[in-house]
C-alpha cells in the first residue's frame, strides 16, 4: 500500500470501540471534544512532550513517528523504549483497563510496525492506565496479532465502500462519546422501531381470518 491508503493506528481503536465512530471520524471526518477525550488528549500531549532520555539500558523515545508497509499500518507511539535497542512500545490511556480490547489492538499494531522498523520481534508492550497509574503488561500473541489484522482488513473494506455503519444505541458506549450529537443514535434505533411496527402491522392486516 502507498503511505496515503495506510491505515491511521487510532482507526482500529475506534473501530472496536464503535463501527459507527470510526466512520464519522476517518471517512465523514467529524470531530468533537468532550470531558473524555479531552483528558486523554492532555494524557498524550503530556506524555509526547517530553524530550529523550536515557536511563541505565533503556533509551526512552515519545512521540515516534512509525509505519509497517507490510501491514500498510502507520501513526504516531507515545512512548517506544528501547531495552538495548529493542523496541518495547507504551501507550497511555486515560481511565482503567476496558473489558474490550480495543487499547491491546491499538498497541499490537504499534507493535507490528516497530517490528518491521527494527527488523526484530516484540512479545510484549505495555498500557498505561491514567486512573490506576500503573502499566498493565500486554503479551502480543497470536490471538492478539490475528485480532488486529482482521480488524485492519475489515476497516479497509469498510473504507472502499465508503458505507456509514447504522446507529445502535448502547447507553454504555454511546453516553460517554464526544460524536452523540452528530451520530444521533437514538434516532437511529427509533427509526428501526418503527419499521419493525409498520412490519407487524402489516402481517397482520393481510393474515387470513
Amino acid at each position: 500500500m502507498n503511505p496515503s491508503e495506510d491505515i491511521p493506528l487510532s482507526a482500529l481503536q475506534h473501530w472496536l470501540f464503535c463501527p459507527r465512530q470510526y466512520a464519522l471520524i476517518h471517512i465523514e471526518r467529524l470531530w468533537a471534544e468532550n470531558q473524555f477525550t479531552a483528558e486523554g488528549r492532555v494524557l498524550h500531549d503530556r506524555s509526547d512532550a517530553g524530550r529523550p532520555e536515557t536511563r541505565p539500558g533503556i533509551r526512552i523515545l515519545r512521540g515516534v513517528e512509525i509505519r509497517s508497509g507490510r501491514h500498510g499500518l502507520h501513526g504516531v507511539a507515545d512512548v517506544v523504549e528501547l531495552h538495548s535497542g529493542r523496541p518495547y512500545p507504551v501507550e497511555y490511556k486515560r481511565g482503567k483497563p476496558k473489558s474490550h480490547r480495543a487499547d491491546e489492538v491499538q498497541l499490537c499494531a504499534q507493535a507490528l510496525c516497530l517490528e518491521d522498523m527494527f527488523a526484530c520481534d516484540i512479545p510484549e508492550g505495555a498500557l498505561f492506565y491514567g486512573k490506576t497509574r500503573r502499566r498493565s503488561l500486554v503479551p502480543m500473541d497470536t490471538e492478539l496479532r490475528e485480532l488486529t489484522l482482521e480488524t485492519a482488513d475489515t476497516i479497509r473494506r469498510c473504507w472502499a465502500t465508503g458505507t456509514l455503519p447504522a446507529a445502535v444505541y448502547d447507553p454504555a458506549h454511546c453516553d460517554r462519546c464526544s460524536l452523540l450529537e452528530q451520530c444521533q443514535p437514538k434516532i437511529g434505533t427509533r427509526r428501526i422501531g418503527v419499521v419493525h411496527w409498520l412490519e407487524r402491522a402489516l402481517d397482520a392486516k393481510g393474515a387470513p381470518e
